[in-house]
């Protein structure tokens, strides 16, 4: 058993200040009644764990509802229909998960500072300038009122109301009264606020700036090809009948003359991403990627289809994900992880089928440079020859009390919303902001029978584009990049800024279906994906996206499984924190040559010999991996100096790029233009290595010491979702290093955030883990349940009875009645 928040670690947090991230929130209420034993936060620990049993009365309800709770706290649902179902769902969640159901919502809504006050005003309009906020009002209001969709929000919203309705003021969650807040009620919107945020997370990038910063001093030639729409190594989600890993190597141009033009449009647009998110973005790197993988009956011990899910995204607790299990005898038998807010399940199985997603990566996001009729204060925007009007709307940021805080005026064409970045206006057309069906989608999904079922029900789904994956009991694999892509005019790329001023520049269609990339029972008898570029451009050289993330997880995964014709679960399991690394399969053996070649120092001789030596291996015990991650960190230096203007970090191309350019000794790039001399390759990876042992040994003392593990060096930062430290679960110890299959950031605090092995045999068998438990209250002993077992790559198994009878050792029921006693 996880020990519970003791006394002593929550007194710093009862009298000092909140915080979100780095900012404070502001002052605690009265410390007296903070201390209250009988409504203060200490009362929190005699209602930390459910009761064993619960009967209650909610009005919304068709009939009786039975909720058992089995030994992991996680809710098993049997109801009658499935608008009884999502009630259920909705009052489960909020009775674990509450303060987290209404503080994602806000971040969605731009909404924070009625809950927190002034320190959340700059991210709130952050979140309205870019159109979330208006975007759900937008996708809710698309939504039919006599639909499946609309039922199902409604359902669940009256089920999260049911649970506020009854709540006590002294059984109120811990961050209510830290922030001497209530509760707020839960509206269909709020469900949109969370999916707009989900999408913002997954489905939001910055292409067009980093080309603007690369032609404006290297000009367009080089920039396309430092950040290609094609990627230099191709590992496809979508078999391409050919061997790979491919290397679609050639060598970049030199730096040509940069672009004014689009030195100032950089300039003026590197606002464009405000500070809180810019922040959070540049945080995640490789970490918030995601991989999964299916083989095929023919390819397992045991003749059942295996699957494997493993989305990566922001670690806290709570988790971002809440199991449960929802059963409607004879229609529905579903079990997964749902997004609290969400009133389905996202990622799970049934009695017939698994699936799960990865991000597509997609480019579903355009900007274009707009002519107005007023630097300042625009009314009208150049369409064709005319102006046309420019759609106002006032936003007023308020705290709890209702004291407004600032107002601001936002502006949209027909594109989306406009903005003035620099001294330019710009608008946006963004898939996230457009009704996306995934809410129908979802619900599909859950009833589908076989995978190809399931790929219809989710034809609907548009955004966040998501790659996927879907395995049946009659071994049929498959998967889908589903999502929504723009046919853009011209050559059809969307990493450029277009000309506002003419309608032909708009987005003109959709790809259709069946040019989705996609497979279905591939001859190899695997598939997988992890952010690489869906299609091989040899396949398909329409434009998808640019600068993908280097494919070295799918080279990993792909390379396992290629290897193995008799997988099992177990090996499901261990290749989800699979320490190989085939980014370090690249460029270790270039360091250590270039190093040997030259006739330099002790130092560099005995850098190689300590590189060389590493296995390549990024275990928790290994303390080699140190000394590689800050070569490469010199190497990016060295090598991007033509990028740089100014102190600011240059843009960098992404490890793909770099391995192109291993191919290439004497490209010009690899020239450092601050010596008089003509570097060469061999001379600038022998520089990095050398520079790379010193740093490490300033940083962290001899080699072989305690501070070279990379225990010590790389760790998971779980933070509650206020940054109380007392809360939060930090300094935890992980295997996996950048690029493979178990990446963590820098911060620490993005990696894993689920993990999900599923048996498709005659009776479907499941294993998963999250980093945290079911219940949000701190001092409940599933606050931080599984943190350990998930450091340590296990899962637990997933129970999936058939019947309430069936749990065994119930750690909790609840009753669900119609007011009146229903039937």
């Amino acid at each position: 058993m996880r020990p519970r928040l003791s006394l002593v670690a929550a007194v710093p947090v009862l009298v000092g200040t909140l915080v979100i991230g780095a900012r404070p929130v502001g002052p605690l209420p009265p410390l007296g009644a903070l201390l209250d034993p009988a409504n203060g936060a200490w009362a929190l620990g005699r209602r930390a764990e459910h009761p064993g049993d619960l009967t209650v009365r909610i009005a919304a309800l068709d009939a009786p509802v039975r909720i058992v709770y089995d030994d992991r706290g996680v809710p098993h649902i049997f109801a009658t229909t499935e608008r009884d179902a999502l009630r259920a769902l909705g009052w489960a969640v909020a009775r674990d998960r509450l303060f987290q159901l209404e503080v994602q919502s806000r971040a969605g809504g731009g909404t924070l500072t009625e809950l927190v006050g002034p320190a959340a005003l700059e991210a709130d309009r952050a979140t309205r300038a870019i159109g979330l906020a208006e975007g759900a009002r937008r996708r809710l209001a698309a939504i039919p009122r006599d639909g499946r969709e609309w039922e199902a929000l409604t359902a669940y919203a009256e089920g999260v109301n049911a649970w506020i309705d009854g709540l006590r003021p002294r059984d109120r969650p811990l961050e209510y009264r830290l922030l001497g807040a209530r509760p707020s009620r839960w509206e269909p919107i709020n469900s949109m606020h969370l999916l707009g945020r989900m999408g913002w997370t997954l489905a939001w990038n910055n292409d067009e700036l980093l080309q603007l910063r690369a032609r404006a001093v290297v000009g367009a030639a080089a920039a396309d090809a430092l950040f290609p729409i094609h990627s230099p190594i191709q590992e496809p989600i979508q078999p391409s009948g050919g061997r790979t890993p491919r290397d679609d190597f050639r060598p970049p141009p030199p730096p040509g003359p940069p672009e004014e033009d689009a030195r100032l449009v950089a300039h003026a647009i590197a606002g464009l991403l405000p500070p809180p998110f810019a922040a959070a973005r540049a945080a995640q790197g490789d970490a918030v990627g995601s991989n999964n993988w299916a083989v095929a009956g023919r390819r397992t011990r045991d003749g059942h289809a295996l699957l494997a899910g493993d989305p990566h995204l922001e670690l806290t607790l709570p988790s971002i994900w809440y199991e449960a299990h929802i059963v409607i005898p004879g229609e529905l038998d579903v079990y997964g992880v749902t997004l609290p807010g969400a009133p389905m399940i996202v990622i799970g199985f049934n009695r017939d089928i698994a699936w799960t997603f990865t991000n597509t990566q997609a480019d579903v996001v355009d900007l274009w440079r707009e002519m107005v009729d007023d630097s300042l204060h625009p009314g009208r925007h150049r369409l064709d020859g005319t102006w046309r009007a420019i759609e106002p709307s006032v936003e007023r940021y308020v705290d709890r009390r209702g004291r407004v805080l600032a107002i601001d005026t936002l502006r949209a064409t027909h594109r989306g919303p406009l903005r003035r970045v620099g001294g330019q206006w710009l608008s946006m057309r963004w898939t996230v902001l457009e009704p996306a069906g995934e809410i129908e989608a979802f619900l599909g999904a859950m009833r589908a029978r076989t995978a190809r079922e399931f790929l219809d029900a989710t034809e609907s789904f548009a955004a966040p584009a998501q790659n996927m994956l879907v395995a049946d009991r009659s071994g049929t694999i498959a998967i889908r990049s589903a999502g929504r892509y723009p046919l853009r005019s011209g050559d059809g790329r969307g990493d450029l800024i277009r000309s506002g001023e003419s309608s032909s520049e708009d987005w003109r269609g959709e790809w259709p279906l069946a040019r989705y990339p996609q497979a279905i029972d591939p001859i190899q008898g695997f598939l997988a994906s992890a952010n690489q570029q869906p299609k091989d451009s040899r396949d398909d050289p329409g434009y998808l996206g640019s600068n993908w993330p280097s494919p070295w997880r799918a080279i990993r995964i792909n390379e396992l499984l290629r290897a193995d014709s008799a997988v099992t679960v177990e090996t499901m399991r261990r290749m989800q924190t699979d320490p190989g690394s085939p980014r370090a399969d690249r460029f270790v053996p270039a360091f250590v040559a270039a190093a040997r070649s030259r006739a330099g120092s002790a130092a560099l001789a005995r850098a190689a010999e300590l590189l060389d030596r590493w296995d390549r291996r990024y275990t928790r015990e290994n303390d080699r991996a140190v000394l590689f991650e800050y070569a490469m960190r010199e190497l990016d230096t060295r090598l991007w100096d033509e990028l740089r203007v100014g102190a600011s970090p240059p843009p960098s191309p992404g490890d793909a790029v770099v391995a192109q350019l291993l191919t290439y000794p004497d490209s010009p790039w690899w020239d450092d233009r601050s010596t008089p001399e003509v570097e060469r390759r061999d001379d600038i990876l022998a520089a990095s290595l050398e520079a790379a042992l010193a740093r490490a040994e300033r940083m962290h003392g001899d080699p072989g010491s305690e501070e070279w593990r990379w225990s010590s060096r790389r760790q998971a930062r779980i933070d509650h979702l206020l940054g109380v430290p007392a809360l939060s679960a930090r300094g935890i110890p992980v295997q996996g290093g950048p690029s493979t299959l178990s990446p963590s950031s820098g911060t620490g605090r993005f990696g894993a955030s689920w993990r999900m092995v599923v048996e498709l045999g005659p009776e479907l068998k499941a294993w998963g883990i999250y980093p945290g438990g079911q219940s949000g209250n701190p001092m409940s002993r599933r606050y931080r349940e599984h943190v350990a077992a998930w450091r340590d790559g296990a899962l637990d198994t997933l129970r999936f009875p058939r019947t309430a009878d069936e749990i065994r050792n119930a750690a909790a029921r609840a009753e669900l009645r119609p007011t009146g006693g229903g039937r």
